[in-house]
């Protein structure tokens, strides 16, 4: 079993990686602004033409907007669902060793399955369960960089292990090595089960007792419960290293970073993927779980 837990309570993926401009771009950038700003401005005032002062500020804005817009962690994932919708699919019966292979198909249980830890639900390859929290004066943030008034994550569960996988296209089944010691980045996105607003004065038994069993407050405050999971016979998509081994095939974390390339119809630059890639083949929908239980609280 792998635990991807600490990432998200971290606030980000360590599996993919963005560098929006090198490191050397803020050492020419800053000094051409202030060269530009000031040509500008002298011809302003000089000259009495303004538009060479205006499409200089058009221009600085431009950039600035353009290397704001690809630091924003959704625009990266974002960046990385249209690489994993984009990526043609493979072929195992015609892929080689050491290839890099885009496999959907159907998944199934390998030796060990999950358990979704709020709903229970059993036979799954990957599970993710998050609790968030909206903060207010009078209570202490989960998050001190986090400001009152908004949600943050108070608490993670996320867990992916091997399991296997029939490619569609040929029918040939291979084991996904998603388990311990392996990077995975799940674009897989949870559905909303519980909600708890601020006029809710006691919480069910069944969330509480949930909370307690994590050493988590069961006192009644604003809470949001979110859980997503794939369970066996579901449809996924893989992106990662196929390894042949006599007749066994494996899809591995690739050795190296994959990048995604440069998306200038979205104006999205290269994001690097460090680890295997797990998705559903209809990104734009919600996660294929069964409907979730009602509770009381939503």
């Amino acid at each position: 079993m792998n635990d991807l837990s600490n990432a998200a309570l971290l606030e980000h993926h360590t599996a993919f990686t963005c560098k929006p401009i090198p490191s050397f771009a803020p050492y020419i950038l800053i000094p051409l602004f202030f060269i530009g700003f000031s040509v500008s401005l002298f011809i302003l005032i000089v000259v009495h033409n303004a538009a060479f002062f205006l499409s200089f500020l058009f221009l600085s804005t431009f950039v600035l907007s353009f290397i704001a817009w690809n630091t924003l962690n959704r625009r990266q994932i974002a960046a990385i669902s249209y690489f994993l919708r984009s990526f043609p699919d493979s072929d195992l019966a015609v892929a080689c060793h050491g290839q890099i292979v885009k496999i959907t198909g159907p998944a199934s249980c390998g030796s060990l399955s999950l358990e979704s830890s709020y709903e229970r639900a059993t036979r799954c390859i990957y599970t993710s369960t998050l609790l968030y929290e909206y903060g207010s004066f009078g209570l202490k943030p989960v998050n001190v960089r986090k400001s009152c008034f908004q949600w943050s994550l108070a608490y993670c569960e996320r867990f992916s292990t091997d399991f296997y996988i029939t490619d569609r296209k040929s029918g040939i089944r291979a084991m996904v090595k998603a388990g311990s010691n392996c990077k995975v980045l799940p674009l897989i996105f949870e559905s909303k089960i519980v909600t708890i607003n601020k006029y809710c004065s006691v919480l069910s038994s069944h969330l509480r007792k949930w909370l307690r069993d994590r050493n988590l407050p069961a006192e009644a405050r604003q809470l949001r419960l979110e859980e997503g999971y794939v369970q066996e016979g579901s449809s996924v998509t893989v992106i990662g290293m196929l390894h042949k081994d006599n007749d066994a095939l494996m899809i591995v974390q690739p050795p190296q970073l994959i990048s995604t390339g440069c998306l200038w119809k979205r104006l999205l630059l290269p994001v690097e993927i460090d680890g295997l890639v797990l998705g559903v083949p209809d990104l734009t929908g919600p996660v294929t779980n069964p409907v979730p239980m009602r509770h009381p609280e939503q």
